[in-house]
């Protein structure tokens, strides 16, 4: 993708690369965009990256991503639909979902405090993206009816190896022999 200069339509909420931390960007500032892959955007703003959900594309002129979940008849959260929010969250550099990348190790819901728990890897312990992707995870199942709280463990045992990625990701990624 080439780069490109874009003025905000409206203030955004974005995560800073690499470490997480949220900031809030205000209504007709200049960024430039420098990546949409998976569905995210990565932008440039007053010298720092930061990534812009998806589902905020339309703050930046982009189509935003809408996640439609039928909201369950009881107060529970439904299982199913913390799996499908999971699956709307790609790893920022392969524009595979973390599912498929087999990067999820455990979620459990906690119906009775709505806490949803997930074990997560990275594809390398060190990579710099970490605090993001957690961000990406905690925004997303946070979208699910009824969920309150979403806690994330990264966990690197057992390590993550290609083996783990579904044969569609493996197909997808050029690894699949």
């Amino acid at each position: 993708m080439q780069q490109k200069i874009v003025s905000t339509e409206r203030e955004c909420l974005v995560r800073r690369v690499p470490n997480g931390d949220k900031q809030l960007i205000p209504a007709g500032e200049f960024v430039t965009i420098t990546q949409d892959l998976g569905g995210n955007f990565t932008i440039t703003w007053r010298g720092n990256m930061y990534r812009v959900d998806g589902t905020d594309a339309d703050a930046i002129g982009r189509k935003p991503l809408k996640l439609e979940f039928t909201t369950p008849e009881h107060s529970g959260i439904e299982e199913h639909q913390v799996y499908q929010a999971l699956e709307t969250v790609y790893d920022p550099e392969i524009p595979i979902n973390l599912l498929s990348l087999g990067l999820i190790y455990k979620v459990k819901v906690e119906q009775a405090t709505h806490t949803v728990h997930i074990d997560m890897t990275l594809t390398a312990p060190a990579c710099g993206m970490g605090p993001v992707l957690v961000g990406d995870v905690e925004h997303r199942v946070g979208m699910v009816p009824n969920v309150k709280k979403v806690q994330v463990n990264l966990v690197f045992d057992p390590p993550w190896s290609r083996e783990m990625m579904s044969e569609e990701a493996q197909l997808e990624a050029g690894l699949f022999f």
